[in-house]
């Protein structure tokens, strides 16, 4: 198998893709390189449908953007001269459509009228809206299976808001390596397994034991995977507002935030750029996410997330690009509390860095707006957020604006001690509660 991944010359001799490399060595890079990802892909740690919600076709709307499996009895078959309706009520239009458009009605091996009119069916697909009401455009018979009976199912019943609370609790964690199996064409993620199963189980289990409001995370592939992983194996944590975008990373790892609060205004700074010590233009090596968090009923605060560079080729090269992004971040603050000295904001993250350096002590700053740590609160015994090896130290931290600071809980911050066997991920996470009110 490893062999036809190879280019081949028209003779069949196996080209070699390097002067002078011989094809045994191309081998075993095919197999270094390509066969995890071949294994990957034939035991996700993720099934495609692993956890998608199935509801009634009258229940369609509770699960609009997502992908849905749609119960229901097809009433009559319509259409247009480049568009079936597969109806499952006589409204018009329907509170639930499957759509078909003429270009796809050739995969159909039968009209689509005789093959589902009068029948019951599950129906596989994105829930969308056209004019406000749910449809899921097939595109393939494999997403409409016929049934001998519908499943018993509950009437989706909204569930009730919970009062507000005078308090939030705030976390951030590094979850190593949330990447998929899907290879990215525009990212290095080849060098990167996907997250074993087994680690992802761990990982749900420390974030359902952190409990917290907010989290900002760190090491995550894609926006898609993240939403599989919460959907997965957070179910029921309320987790209903996730927040990501693209970063600067080569091999694809981004910082993001997933919430229970409502979201507002959301910022990313991976596009700046701004010089070094020696004048050098720089970027952030992932981004600076700037979230803001809505409380129903309270003044909002902002969520500042951070990954800055790791000593990765040495702490002689990264420092200097870890300084300016220190550098950077400290512009931003002092701008934004120049604007508003009460700006109420969390920087938090993965700082590769500890307490006493230069990147630590930039970004915190001096005088009026200097930030204050909650670690802090943590007495005279310094915390590890860091688990490996012999590089344990606390690089993880939760950096508070004078105003933000006046809200924390004393006494709340925590670091809770794991490991990758225990908690999924080398890195523990920093949590701290504050009042909203």
């Amino acid at each position: 198998m490893l062999l036809s991944l190879l280019a081949r010359k028209p003779g069949g001799d196996i080209v070699t893709h390097a002067a002078n490399r011989p094809y045994w060595s191309n081998l075993l890079f095919a197999s270094a390189c390509l066969l995890p990802n071949a294994l990957a892909q034939a035991q996700p740690q993720i099934d495609p449908d692993e956890a998608r919600p199935r509801v009634m076709w009258q229940d369609a709307n509770s699960v609009r953007g997502k992908v849905a499996f749609v119960f229901g009895k097809v009433i009559n078959v319509s259409g247009t001269d480049n568009i079936a309706f597969v109806n499952f009520d006589q409204g018009r239009p329907g509170e639930f459509t499957v759509v078909i458009f003429r270009d796809h009605w050739d995969k159909f091996p039968q009209p689509i009228k005789d093959m589902y009119e009068g029948k019951l069916v599950q129906v596989r697909g994105r829930v969308a809206a056209y004019r406000d009401k749910p449809q899921i455009a097939v595109t393939s018979p494999d997403q409409i299976k016929v049934l001998e009976a519908l499943p018993k199912m509950s009437p989706v019943v909204e569930a009730a808001a919970s009062g507000p609370s005078d308090e939030l609790v705030v976390a951030s964690f590094n979850i190593l390596n949330l990447f998929d199996a899907v290879d990215d064409a525009y990212h290095g993620d080849e060098g990167t397994g996907p997250k074993p199963r087994a680690e992802l189980e761990a990982i749900a289990a420390e974030i359902l034991a952190l409990d917290a409001d907010v989290i900002a995370l760190q090491e995550v592939e894609n926006r898609g995977y993240l939403e599989r992983f919460v959907e997965v194996f957070l179910p029921e944590a309320g987790y209903d507002h996730i927040v990501h975008f693209e970063g600067n990373d080569g091999r694809g790892i981004d910082v993001c935030l997933i919430s229970r609060v409502p979201v507002g205004e959301v910022r990313s700074h991976r596009h700046l750029r701004f010089p070094d010590a020696d004048g050098r233009e720089r970027r952030f090596n992932r981004d600076l996410l700037a979230v803001e968090i809505v409380p129903p009923g309270a003044e909002p605060f902002e969520v500042w997330v951070v990954h800055l560079k790791s000593n990765s080729g040495g702490r002689e090269y990264a420092e200097p690009i870890r300084l300016a992004e220190a550098a950077k971040v400290r512009e931003l603050l002092d701008e934004a509390l120049a604007e508003d000295p009460d700006a109420r904001i969390i920087l938090t993250g993965d700082f590769n860095d500890t307490w006493e350096t230069p990147t630590l002590q930039t970004i915190v700053g001096s005088g009026p707006a200097k930030l204050w740590s909650a670690a802090s609160d943590a007495g005279d015994a310094e915390p590890i957020t860091y688990n490996q090896g012999r590089y344990q130290s606390m690089i993880d931290f939760m950096l508070c604006s004078p105003a933000m600071a006046a809200r924390y809980v004393d006494g709340s911050f925590r670091v809770r001690n794991g490991s990758p066997e225990t908690t999924g991920s080398d890195h523990n996470p920093v949590i701290a509660n504050f009042r909203v009110r």
